[in-house]
């Protein structure tokens, strides 16, 4: 008889079962998303903290959504906007740096344009200048990853754009995610 390894498993619901490790169930459950990053409000507290942002995997395409997130955060932000972009010299008017450890001060937040299997690298280099948030785009989804970077003590955001979430907590959003212009009345969210 041969003994089949066992895997723990945390259901979505907090409890944990016992599964054959080659199980496709295990393989099922293995795949879904069980890491909960920061809620809202925790999400708005990093924003209103933060002073600066490096921007990793910007582009001086303006065609890219790292470009138009960048313009947002210069034009709609007092956040210093840094772009992190080893084939890059300039973008939006800035100076481009080649990578984070070249930054003239340690970001607040550090916002990954970068494939999911890249986001491990770049979390080792988020550590190693001692920038305390990551901020992983919308799409971009790298649980492991995101336990890494927990387990290193970084506050990680993934699956979520910065302009989206900065125009949801500072102004009205329409559903593109464009600013609406319009003045609410709304009580602010603490």
């Amino acid at each position: 008889m041969t003994t089949t390894e066992l895997v723990a498993t945390q259901l979505t619901n907090g409890l944990t079962c016992e599964l054959p490790a080659d199980s496709p169930l295990a393989k099922l459950l293995k795949s879904q998303r069980t890491w909960v990053g920061p809620s809202a409000k925790e999400r708005l507290r990093i924003l209103r903290n933060a002073k600066s942002v490096a921007i990793v995997g910007a582009s001086p395409n303006p065609a890219r959504s790292s470009y138009f997130v960048g313009t947002y955060l210069q034009q709609s932000s007092d956040f210093r906007v840094y772009f992190v972009n080893p084939n890059a010299d300039e973008i939006l008017g800035q100076k481009a740096y080649p990578d984070l450890a070249s930054l003239p001060e340690v970001p607040d937040i550090v916002d990954v344009f970068r494939r999911a299997s890249d986001i491990p690298a770049v979390i080792d280099d988020v550590v190693a200048i001692g920038a305390p948030t990551v901020w992983v785009q919308l799409g971009i989804w790298n649980q492991e990853a995101a336990e890494y970077g927990e387990s290193k003590g970084l506050t990680v955001v993934m699956d979520r754009c910065i302009k989206i979430e900065h125009a949801r907590f500072h102004g009205g959003l329409h559903l593109l995610g464009f600013d609406t212009g319009q003045i609410s009345a709304r009580k602010t969210i603490r």
